[in-house]
């Protein structure tokens, strides 16, 4: 049954649907025509009568999920509602990842119905990717990327009201770069008045210095012959930006120890203006006066994901040690703390540490080090797929997340067969993540520096101590200067 809904920019028509109302492809911002591809995103456009807003929109320019000639009007958000007709029900915002580079809300990966189904008003949102989003443009604003999310949280407070939701009960969720936005914002207090809490899944070491990200543009746009301002990137077609954008990772993976993330083309860049430190170095109290709290989570082997159908067999673990800045005396530290490893765990033990396990448990200290609300969790839960090989990898719990375990992402990490286990445990996870929307606790005891207490999500749930007791030693915690 349609659903109509007004908005600020026009009424929308929805779908009612069994225990929930769903709306899709609802623009936050103005089309990425021209120049406005690499600027600060403006503000959507009105519209007169009824949108339809039952089918997924396009995905912003990206290599996957999006082809030349979809709609520019691609910067929109999902909502899924228990009933438009309620009013001050916890409104949890999801923020995807995809490396800086890909992603995209119009996916069954990210379906929100069983989160309506808790009570819960689920939004989901494209941002730009990519050049686009996060590389250097001299006349424009660094992290557009982010500045999109800014923009789509303010769409929701000034909507969500009409789609059953509280303005001022706003939780982010995200995953990966999702997740790391969100460690970013929490950090540097931006975003005032606009969420209150975050649960950052896997946020990962990807925030780079300014002359760092505008040295890997120029390599991207000195192959395609241009200036980085908007208006001459504006005559790139986006499949030629894709084309030539992972250029500069040959040159920055021969040479880690210059590179602050030599994995990719893209990062968060600290500009001095949305972040101006990597978010584990800030640790002051809200200058706001809002203690923002925080759940912070890792998987157990999240670079399994990338290093399975690798042959690391020729590969000494001193070299990887030493390409995510370790000295080599790592590789016998984790040997002592971990016995029995083998050389192809160790690999990506280190890479599964450097990457995002470590990361997130920095963020998790600086978060409780400045007085905020924190808890940690890992996600242990072993994948049957590829005979088991994928162990507890990255991204592995966003079907958990979600319920959605006949999902593509889903499909290619857990398999065709759903676990026994799988609905109990993913039921677990998202009513914890629920209760911590509604009232900031998600059922555990909070995480400190002294007792490192993090929730275990495996059958069954425990809890854990003294969280990576032997990375953490390895990795000491960057000191600002």
């Amino acid at each position: 049954m349609d659903v109509v809904v007004r908005t600020e920019c026009g009424a929308v028509r929805g779908e009612s649907r069994e225990g929930y109302s769903v709306f899709l492809a609802i623009p936050y911002a103005a089309p990425l025509d021209g120049a406005r591809r690499f600027q600060a995103p403006a503000p959507a456009l009105p519209w007169d009568g009824v949108r339809d807003a039952q089918a997924f929109g396009s995905s912003v320019p990206q290599p996957t999920s999006w082809q030349p000639g979809d709609d520019s009007e691609c910067l929109t958000v999902n909502v899924w509602t228990p009933d438009v007709t309620f009013s001050g029900l916890p409104v949890m915002v999801w923020i995807h990842g995809g490396a800086c580079m890909g992603g995209t809300a119009a996916t069954t990966d990210f379906d929100g119905a069983a989160f309506a189904a808790a009570g819960i008003v689920l939004v989901t949102l494209n941002y730009r990717v990519g050049y686009e989003g996060f590389g250097w443009v001299d006349d424009a604003p660094c992290n557009r990327g982010v500045l999109d999310q800014i923009a789509a949280l303010r769409w929701v407070h000034d909507n969500i009201t009409s789609f059953g939701g509280d303005p001022d009960a706003v939780t982010l969720i995200g995953q990966s770069a999702g997740a790391s936005s969100i460690v970013g914002l929490i950090a540097a207090d931006g975003a005032p008045g606009l969420f209150r809490r975050g649960i950052a899944q896997s946020p990962g070491k990807i925030f780079v210095p300014a002359d760092e990200a505008r040295a890997v543009s120029a390599m991207i746009t000195s192959q395609l012959g241009v200036r980085p301002t908007a208006d001459t990137l504006a005559e790139v077609p986006p499949q030629a930006i894709h084309a030539v954008q992972m250029a500069p990772v040959a040159i920055m993976s021969s040479e880690p120890a210059r590179w602050t993330h030599p994995n990719a083309p893209y990062s968060l860049i600290i500009d001095n203006e949305l972040f101006d430190a990597p978010p584990w170095l800030r640790t002051h109290q809200s200058a706001f006066g809002v203690s923002r709290e925080l759940i912070c989570g890792f998987t157990t082997d999240e670079a399994r994901m990338f290093t399975v159908d690798t042959d690391l067999s020729a590969t000494d673990p001193a070299d990887t040690a030493r390409a995510c800045g370790l000295s080599v005396s790592a590789v016998q530290d984790y040997r002592t703390g971990n016995p029995g490893i083998t050389d192809d765990e160790l690999h990506a033990l280190i890479l599964s540490d450097a990457l995002f396990r470590i990361p997130a448990l920095w963020c998790a200290e600086a978060n409780a080090d400045a007085g905020r609300s924190t808890y940690l969790y890992e996600f242990a839960w072993p994948s049957p797929a590829r005979n088991g090989a994928l162990r507890a990898c990255h991204g592995l719990d966003i079907p958990f997340t979600f319920d959605a375990p006949h999902s593509p992402l889903a499909a290619s990490l857990i398999g065709p067969e759903v676990p026994p286990d799988f609905h109990p445990l993913s039921t677990a996870m998202r009513s914890a993540f629920a209760a911590f929307a509604t009232t900031g606790d998600p059922g555990w005891p909070q995480f400190d520096s002294t007792e490192r207490i993090r929730q275990i999500w495996k059958t069954p749930p425990a809890l854990g101590s003294d969280s990576l007791s032997t990375s953490r030693r390895i990795w000491p915690k960057p000191r600002s200067s």
